[in-house]
């Protein structure tokens, strides 16, 4: 019988570069944006040789692909993590606390901040980007039904990623005026993120 090969992991030399690589990135961004992002900056950063940046990551776009995974599995770690029943008992207040744990990545992350809410225009990090909302619009989806009984959803909306994609824009909108997240700001990311689900899901749902 044939078998289909498995990825090999790295290296442990070769993911210890990688992930020093991209602690670099993470640094530069933080302090100068994406456009102060560049190979040779990242090679400096790192202390190591621009042709062992160039050898993990071909480009820019690239390194930030792997930032923007890397930014999104923050947020599926923060979906995925134990939720009280107890701590809610609308999905308006199930919605708030999800939403409170994407703004305390946001708030904590400051490379997070930059990748995903700053006007960059790379095409590749927004395409990175909309391909993980909608997983984690899937997993949203999976933790609301989970709590409640949830009414039949649209097949050709994804709506809770939807949701999520919405509020970030306001969070957006905060990070281009004001350089962060401000409470104001989050407060109506939030009520953003209700109303549209509000759309789809009835004023009362019955707890499971």
């Amino acid at each position: 019988m044939n078998r289909s090969a498995t990825p090999r992991k790295p290296r442990a030399s070769s993911q210890a570069r990688i992930e020093a690589i991209l602690g670099a990135a993470r640094e530069l961004l933080a302090e100068q944006g994406v456009a102060a992002l560049s190979i040779y900056s990242v090679a400096e950063r790192a202390q190591i040789p621009p042709s062992s940046v160039y050898h993990f990551f071909a480009s820019v776009p690239a390194l930030l692909e792997a930032l923007t995974a890397d930014v999104h599995r923050a947020f599926r770690e923060a979906l995925s993590a134990p939720i009280d029943g107890g701590e809610f008992n609308t999905w308006h207040e199930l919605s708030r606390l999800i939403e409170q744990r994407m703004l305390d990545i946001y708030n904590e992350d400051a490379a997070a901040r930059q990748l995903i809410l700053a006007q960059h225009g790379l095409s590749e990090v927004v395409q990175a980007d909309r391909q993980h909302d909608m997983e984690l619009g899937d997993l949203m989806h999976k933790l609301f039904d989970q709590h409640f009984h949830l009414p039949v959803m649209p097949v050709d909306v994804d709506v809770f990623a939807l949701a999520m994609e919405l509020s970030d824009r306001v969070y957006a909108r905060s990070v281009q005026l004001h350089d962060a997240i401000t409470p104001r700001m989050a407060e109506e990311g939030k009520r953003v993120c209700e109303a549209y689900l509000g759309l789809y899901l009835p004023p009362f749902l019955a707890k499971r």
